[in-house]
């Protein structure tokens, strides 16, 4: 049987769960280390009838449904098929964002009926059809009316083959439809003015609690404390090569000889893990791996480094650069997605910029950048400037909330 539950999120804004224990009480969320859940299809396809009959039993007609990545991609085409011509849906557009296009819920097409759609509307190369199997994730793109992916220049690179993953075709004929919306950040749980999270607070004019945050975390790690003066290097990532985890793994012990300390947290993939524990067990001292989630201390890693590393092969938008940006932890990134709209290199003629940026997908370029970005920081003074313009940044939500408006907007009244 299925339940749905009312809450209430800020200012009051109703929020509808549904539930139904079969399909939903798992473990995980989409399926565990090994493997997706088998039945991951029903799963969502009843998650998107279940939030659309809960729509119509509502007392107001939506103006737009917006869906998020492959879970809900088949909402869009139930609105132009089988809820076509229901009153409540007259007026209802729909807006789908892509999130990390490397995730297609592809799907055996003899399960296409499930779905509730039928073979002869949409099991097609324009429809569902993606290489004789079916994706929810191609539904969404071909069946909303707008699709916003989480940065600009993401939104772009998914229209090339590199970065489209097989969609790039679909994607560039769609490409009037497309829009780049950078996701926001929430300043009042990631700010080092007030995070109860960190030993001292600090802001960008009163730096000095920094210090203290960088030495407690040397402390915390097991590091050797001589790293109080030397470029102390974070990472909080999945572990994943997406991240760019074997880019890392290939100059890993260059980085450690350039005399700088380095703390990560994250958990993932098995092959990445013991790669990175058998190097860290070499450089005792100098390297501290935590395998696992653990929020409180990734806001005292953001406190208490000096540059925090971003190699990733690509990267739809990234929260962490603006956290990083924020906490005066100096971002060093590879121009790809979200990276590349929100870190601006630092020009030592001009003063400008907020971090280190390399292009090539490269050990060489990695390490360069690396190096380039350890000189500067022996330069007191300008190393605080680089700070201070990336603590200045902002990535609120606000902006990101003004677009979303506009396309809205403009949806609804097209």
């Amino acid at each position: 049987s299925i339940r749905v539950a009312e809450a209430r999120a800020g200012r009051g804004v109703p929020v509808y769960l549904i539930d139904r224990e079969d399909l939903y009480d798992r473990p995980n969320l989409y399926g565990d280390n090994r493997d997706d859940y088998y039945d991951n299809l029903e799963r969502f396809a009843f998650f998107s009838h279940a939030a659309l009959r809960v729509a119509e039993a509502l007392p107001f007609l939506p103006d737009i449904v917006h869906c998020h990545d492959w879970q809900t991609g088949l909402v869009p085409a139930l609105l132009k098929g089988p809820f076509k011509g229901n009153p409540v849906f007259e007026g209802t557009a729909s807006v789908f964002t892509i999130h990390n296009i490397g995730y297609q819920g592809v799907f055996p097409a003899e399960k296409l009926l499930m779905t509730g759609l039928s073979r002869s509307d949409y099991f097609h190369p324009e429809g569902l059809e993606f290489w004789g199997k079916i994706s929810l994730l191609k539904a969404g793109i071909v069946y909303s009316d707008a699709i916003t992916t989480v940065s600009p220049r993401y939104a772009q690179e998914i229209q090339t083959p590199e970065y489209g993953m097989g969609m790039a075709g679909l994607l560039k004929n769609r490409g009037a439809f497309i829009h780049g919306i950078l996701n926001g950040v929430d300043y009042r749980a990631w700010n080092p003015t007030r995070d109860p999270e960190i030993p001292a607070n600090y802001s960008a004019t009163k730096i000095k609690g920094k210090r203290l945050c960088k030495t407690m975390l040397i402390k915390e790690m097991g590091l050797d404390p001589a790293l109080k003066d030397r470029p102390l290097l974070g990472i909080i990532s999945r572990l994943d090569t997406q991240k760019g985890f074997d880019l890392l793994l290939r100059v890993l012990n260059e980085v450690l000889a350039l005399d700088a300390g380095l703390v990560i947290l994250g958990s993932g993939n098995e092959k990445i893990q013991k790669a990175l524990r058998k190097t860290s067990k070499g450089h005792p001292g100098r390297m501290c791996l935590r395998i696992g989630f653990d929020e409180p201390l990734a806001h005292r890693i953001m406190a208490g480094t000096d540059i925090f590393l971003i190699p990733s092969r690509y990267e739809p938008c990234g929260l962490t650069q603006m956290y990083a940006l924020k906490y005066g932890a100096v971002p060093l990134v590879r121009a790809t997605g979200g990276l590349d709209d929100t870190v601006i290199p630092f020009d030592p003629q001009t003063g400008e910029g907020n971090g280190f940026k390399f292009g090539p997908y490269e050990p060489k370029a990695f390490l360069d950048t690396l190096r380039r970005a350890i000189d500067l920081f022996e330069d007191s003074k300008t190393w605080k400037r680089i700070i201070k313009n990336g603590m200045k940044a902002d990535f609120s939500w606000d902006r990101s909330a003004q677009r979303y408006m506009e396309l809205y907007r403009s949806v609804v009244q097209r």
